[in-house]
């Protein structure tokens, strides 16, 4: 039996309702409240982010290379890529096809997280 049953991020935001815009409009994640409002969960398909509004936390563009949260294998990297940078997602790293095995492309949250996208080739 496995141990870990599902990942779920959690992050903190300075604005929850501009992510929650973002996530849902340009990732196409439904969003969720939760019973507290100054939380709420992002979920597509297998995934499922716990935002919460942090005002005063360090912001994620501030953090640099540390700022990716994720890694999510997708089925279709190109159809994906393709989706999300029609609907305005800033594109950190181009979709292209990497020596260990992967067809990824990076991009950049409205909050400055950043997301690696990847489908195994």
């Amino acid at each position: 039996m496995d141990m870990i049953q599902q990942a779920m991020f959690v992050l903190a935001v300075p604005d929850l309702e501009k992510s929650a815009r973002f996530y849902r409009e340009v990732l196409g994640f439904e969003v969720r409240q939760i019973g507290d409002p100054g939380w709420r969960i992002f979920q597509r398909d297998a995934v499922q982010i716990m935002a919460g509004e942090c005002p005063d936390a360090l912001p994620p563009a501030e953090l640099g290379d540390h700022s990716y949260f994720a890694y999510f294998r997708v089925a279709d990297a190109q159809a994906c890529h393709d989706e999300i940078l029609s609907r305005g997602a800033e594109i950190l790293k181009p979709l292209r096809d990497e020596p260990w095995g992967m067809r990824e492309f990076a991009l950049r949250t409205v909050d400055g997280h950043r997301i690696m996208m990847g489908q195994e080739l």
